[in-house]
């Protein structure tokens, strides 16, 4: 995957787990685990499990604070794939 097919793939995760908000705008450095909720950020990270079988092992969560950083984060797991 690309880094704009991962950021793609994060921002419908989100959408699909707060569907209230749009995060259609949600930019790079944007903090991402503060505009969501504890159960939330959860759901992210077991969507990431369920559709690409990345596991992020808890130590490794806050790899996972913006969009960016999520991003740098997945690509080198998700190009093993």
């Amino acid at each position: 995957m690309t880094r704009a097919e991962i950021s793609q793939a994060i921002i419908d995760i989100v959408n699909e787990i707060v569907p209230d908000e749009d995060w259609s705008a949600l930019q790079p450095e944007e903090n991402l685990r503060g505009k969501l909720e504890s159960m939330d950020f959860l759901d992210v990270v077991m969507e990431l499990r369920k559709q690409y079988g990345v596991e992020v092992p808890e130590a490794d969560y806050g790899a996972l604070s913006t969009l960016q950083s999520c991003v740098d984060y997945l690509e080198p797991r998700l190009a093993r794939k």
